[in-house]
């Protein structure tokens, strides 16, 4: 992990955990999901839309019944309740069950 991060459990427990860490010589923040040691997915931030990401958490947690302050090691963020509510075109099934089939098995290759 870089020196700057944290570490967030999932509430389904089973060793779900997201962590976020800050790579400035990037100029990324890395949200990455992992189950126990296995690294499951990550998603590269700008540091540009950061801002953008905690005006929406930070709206989240007014919805939530949150008390509006802000938490240890984080700032407060200005105009919070003025993030609009994103459209969503809803354009097939989402529950995931349509065209569920098996993925044909491949043979492994052969090296010489």
């Amino acid at each position: 992990m870089p020196s700057f991060g944290d570490l967030f459990t999932d509430l389904r427990g089973e060793d779900r955990t997201l962590r976020v860490s800050y790579h400035p010589d990037r100029g990324a923040v890395v949200l990455s999901l992992w189950s126990g040691t296995l690294c499951r997915g990550s998603f590269r931030l700008p540091t540009d839309d950061v801002d953008r990401l905690l005006a929406l958490l930070a709206a989240v947690r007014g919805e939530a019944g949150g008390d509006g302050a802000a938490g240890p090691g984080t700032a407060a963020v200005e105009g919070a309740a003025t993030v609009p509510e994103p459209s969503v075109e809803r354009t097939g099934d989402i529950s995931g069950t349509a065209r569920r089939v098996a993925l044909p098995t491949l043979p492994a290759p052969r090296v010489a």
